[in-house]
């Protein structure tokens, strides 16, 4: 059994939709599962206390008893299948409607992803979709990271996979996307590896990114990836969009960083 068979059976059986992952799905809809669900899958360290402070401990025992969830080294989804179904189903609706497709951002000449031509893309489709979309989903509070999620797996959904870390205390959202580069040899042959840092911006700008790099530089060094880009939601209130989207490339620890505002 190598990690590349594993991965692959378990991409089967998520698709598969087995039955107790079609079960997950009603969970989902519970409040008591809501209630802890929405402020992992947020990564945020102020859900993380409004989670001791707001959610009775029966609830959280409730899911954790579930096997939805684990409380050591931090609250986190219990394992790496419920970590991947649990933003496919929930934006699974949201992904059928998205237009984009994988063909515009493959490059002709090596096969690779255009990863600064998607998350353009991505920037645009957030500044005109962001707000009517993200009230439609069941668990808003991580609707930036969600609806990326969902444009992301409409690209990749087919040919290369995601894979997500995420957890109360992290202080964002780690992406892990992975492309092979030769279709007949799929994920055994060169692959495209690119880490994406998701984090919601709530003190300033500058700190942000500063803290987010050094995250970025170091889950890139984790997984091996040539490219890394470190993605940050503006959701204050009053600021223009004019003022929220920009693009830049930083450097830190030798590596350039594509840096996305939005």
């Amino acid at each position: 059994m190598t990690l590349e068979r594993y991965k692959a059976a378990r991409e089967r059986l998520i698709q598969s939709r087995a039955t107790h992952l079609d079960q997950l799905t009603d969970k989902l809809r519970e409040p008591r599962v809501h209630a802890v669900i929405s402020r992992i899958l947020a990564a945020d360290d102020r859900e993380a206390d409004a989670l001791h402070e707001q959610v009775p401990l029966d609830d959280l025992q409730y899911v954790e008893d579930l096997g939805l969830i684990e409380s050591r080294p931090q609250w986190r989804i219990a394992n790496r299948i419920y970590r991947e179904v649990i933003p496919r189903e929930l934006t699974y609706t949201t992904q059928t409607r998205i237009t984009h497709e994988q063909a515009w951002y493959v490059r002709p000449s090596d096969r690779r992803l255009d990863m600064d031509k998607l998350l353009a893309a991505f920037q645009q489709f957030f500044r005109e979709n962001a707000e009517a979309w993200i009230e439609r989903f069941q668990y808003r509070e991580a609707g930036p990271q969600l609806l990326l999620q969902a444009f992301l797996q409409r690209i990749v959904n087919g040919g290369g996979r995601i894979s997500r870390e995420y957890g109360l205390g992290r202080r964002r959202t780690d992406l892990f996307l992975e492309w092979p580069l030769d279709e007949a040899q799929g994920f055994l042959g060169p692959v495209q590896r690119v880490v994406l840092e998701l984090k919601i911006l709530h003190k300033s700008l500058e700190a942000t990114i500063e803290e987010g790099l050094t995250q970025t530089a170091a889950y890139a060094d984790q997984c091996g990836a040539q490219e890394a880009h470190l993605i940050v939601f503006d959701r204050r209130p009053g600021r223009s969009w004019e003022e929220k989207i920009f693009h830049r490339r930083e450097t830190f620890g030798g590596r350039t960083i594509g840096v996305w505002g939005m």
